[in-house]
């Protein structure tokens, strides 16, 4: 964030551009792919033992819900046998087959995306309104999961990979590891950032952020930032509403090693080779 009044890096002035007033179409065409620079990629850890449609997914060969039907209607073998509902199934060891096809179920790299996900944007893979998602903004992939949601009108760094296993790790609560947010708020934030190093209480629990700021931008508006290391459900707008503050806008400017910077809002690039040597660290590779 800059100092002296300056809005922060990587979000736009309230009212001036606002995402909130559009967003993206649906089926609107793809940001440029991130695979095609250096650092989408990551050499896959062993993942170990998974259900047989879990893997089936992951390897492209069918949708999950597919899966489950094939998998039910016996077309699917492990070892030469028939896979049962649910069991377990060690991709870089089993034999698996589809309908007598062999299925190629080890993954050797997994992808990593950044996304500057608008507002009024979903983070969900389908959204039965039929509104834009995540998965609308990048080039789709077999088992493809976004780490850690952003709220329909919340904005900023969002992370997806193919790598399952990391995803839990960096949402896990137990890793804490950190999520800075800048909102755009008008109240005492003075006041509310001094209120919220002791501690916001909210109805599951005290929250404690690692560093909270405030600073003026003008009309009597605030650039309100915190960093936590957890991702409650409206986490951070419950706290600002805890703390009296009414939320314009609300932008996460990092997660972990990531940060937003200048990418440009619905666009995705690849991770930069110290963000990816961050991560693995993070999630064990180091």
């Amino acid at each position: 964030m800059t100092r002296g009044g300056a809005e922060p890096r990587g979000a736009a002035p309230a009212g001036k551009g606002d995402p909130r007033r559009k967003g993206p179409r649906k089926g609107a065409k793809p940001a440029p792919s991130p695979y095609t620079r250096s650092g989408g990629t990551v050499k896959a850890r062993e993942e170990g033992p998974m259900r047989v449609q879990r893997a089936l997914a992951r390897a492209g060969a069918v949708s999950r819900r597919e899966a489950d039907k094939a998998v039910a209607e016996g077309r699917v073998q492990v070892n030469g046998a028939t896979a049962a509902i649910g069991q377990l199934v060690d991709p870089a060891r089993d034999r698996i087959t589809l309908d007598g096809v062999p299925v190629t179920t080890q993954v050797t790299t997994h992808r990593w995306i950044v996304l500057h996900k608008p507002a009024a944007v979903m983070t969900t893979r389908k959204d039965p309104e039929g509104r834009a998602t995540v998965f609308d903004l990048v080039d789709d992939a077999p088992g493809l999961v976004y780490v850690g949601r952003l709220d329909f009108m919340t904005e900023g760094v969002l992370l997806l990979t193919t790598d399952g296993t990391a995803a839990h790790v960096l949402t896990h609560p137990s890793h804490e590891v950190e999520r800075t947010y800048v909102a755009t708020v008008r109240g005492d934030a003075v006041g509310a950032a001094r209120e919220a190093r002791r501690g916001v209480k909210l109805e599951d629990g005290l929250v404690v952020p690692s560093e909270v700021t405030a600073h003026p931008l003008g009309d009597r508006r605030w650039a309100f930032e915190l960093t936590i290391t957890e991702g409650r459900t409206h986490e951070v707008r419950r706290i600002c509403d805890a703390l009296g503050l009414e939320v314009e806008r609300l932008v996460r400017t990092r997660f972990g090693p990531v940060r937003l910077g200048e990418l440009p809002s619905g666009a995705a690039r690849a991770l930069t080779n110290a963000e990816r040597t961050v991560l693995d660290a993070l999630i064990g590779q180091g």
